[in-house]
Formats: C-alpha cells, sequence, structure tokens
C-alpha cells in the first residue's frame, strides 16, 4: 500500500493536494503526520524526504518527494483513473496550470497563508499580489470555457489540477478575498468535494496548533 508522509492538515497546503488527489480517486494510502514546528519535526521527516519537507509519497522502497512529481507517480501507478484529463489538449494545459501553481504566486502565499481553523480580514490588495489573484481568476476561467464542459471542475471531471489548486480556494475563502461570480461557484464546488470535507473535519480534531502561523493578519473568527 502507498504511503503518504503529510504535515498539518490546518496548515499545511502541499499536504492537502497529493493527499486530496489519491481521496478522489479512492486510491488507497497509509497516512503518517508529521506536525510542524515541534522539535523532532525535522529528524522524522528526514526518515523520509532529502528535502526536509512534506509531502512524501512512498512506493515500497520508492521515495518520491516534491507535489507535481507525486501526481506524476500516481498518475503513472494508476492510468486507469483519469488524473489527468483524456483528451491531449486539455491534459497539456492542465500540467502547463498545475506548474504554474507549483513555481508561482509568490505574493499570494505569502500575504494568505493556508490556515483552515480561522477566517481573517482580507489583507491589502498590493499591486502583485491582485496581479496573482487575477492570474489564478483568468487560468480558472479558461479551463472552465475551454475544456469544462457541462463538469463543475477545471476540467469537467475532477483531476489533478483541481487537487494543485485546492489550497488556492481555502486561501481566498479564509481571506474573503473578492474574486469573480464564476470564481465563487468553482469555490463552492470545491469546498464541497467530500475530499476537502474529510480533510477539514480531520483538521479540526488535530490537537497540534501553531499559534502565530497566521501572526500578523487580524482574527474575525476562529473555528478550532
Amino acid at each position: 500500500m502507498l504511503k503518504l508522509v503529510i504535515a498539518n492538515k490546518l496548515y499545511s497546503s502541499w499536504s492537502l493536494r497529493p493527499w486530496a488527489l489519491l481521496k478522489a480517486f479512492d486510491i488507497q494510502f497509509e497516512e503518517v503526520t508529521i506536525p510542524l514546528r515541534r522539535p523532532d519535526s525535522r529528524e522524522r521527516l528526514m526518515e523520509y524526504s532529502p528535502s526536509g519537507k512534506v509531502p512524501v509519497l512512498v512506493d515500497d522502497d520508492v521515495f518520491v518527494w516534491e507535489s507535481m512529481a507525486i501526481v506524476e507517480t500516481i498518475a503513472e501507478r494508476y492510468p486507469d483513473r483519469a488524473i489527468w484529463p483524456r483528451d491531449a489538449k486539455a491534459r497539456a494545459h492542465a500540467r502547463a496550470i498545475s506548474n504554474e501553481m507549483h513555481s508561482g504566486f509568490q505574493a499570494l502565499r505569502q500575504a494568505c497563508p493556508m490556515h483552515l481553523g480561522a477566517r481573517f480580514a482580507t489583507p491589502v490588495l498590493t499591486d502583485s499580489l491582485q496581479a496573482n489573484i487575477d492570474r489564478i481568476e483568468d487560468i480558472w476561467s479558461e479551463a472552465r470555457n475551454r475544456f469544462g464542459g457541462n463538469g463543475p471542475y477545471l476540467y469537467g471531471a475532477f483531476t489533478a489540477a483541481d487537487a494543485m489548486y485546492l489550497p488556492i480556494v481555502t486561501r481566498f475563502e479564509t481571506y474573503g478575498v473578492p474574486v469573480r461570480e464564476a470564481t465563487r461557484a468553482y469555490m463552492d464546488t470545491m469546498l464541497a468535494h467530500p475530499a476537502f470535507v474529510e480533510w477539514r473535519t480531520a483538521a479540526f480534531k488535530e490537537e497540534w496548533r501553531i499559534p502565530d502561523y497566521a501572526v500578523g493578519h487580524t482574527l474575525i473568527e476562529s473555528y478550532v
């Protein structure tokens, strides 16, 4: 059985991506959680990953770190599942936007760290932050308009691209980011996905907390 090494569900956006993908496609795996910012966190992480970071997919004696590498490994291991869109053009587009997500949007990451346990006031929308938001909305709009058909996800059915952007959906929600009507509809669909509902429910039950995780942000409401 596959093993997925993750960190705190309240905060770890990179852990959420492959976890949600595996759950969405009903792929069985063992979950190993290593809480962040604890005395033994680094030591425990190094048992699985030379980068000392999560997530890590363990397949027998093969250790795969980095989210996109994990996604591609899952897609190769389960070719019968449409991890990526079946259509070649849609698949190329999905890979492109997923890699853009993997390497970009630094302003959004810094201004709106993932935090499922609270709701915060919208940060100042600097030019760089607004540019990130606009680009993400354009990506979602293009994917849905070109390839979404009648389905509610970016490429109609749920794929790896949706999993890659799921933490962005939560950031928009947590910080009350103003978005377009079509974006809001997609967000509602993603937030209602059974995989995310399961993740969030488990996150609320975790005992590990990082009090200063969103330091500097104005708290509106706490859920944990």
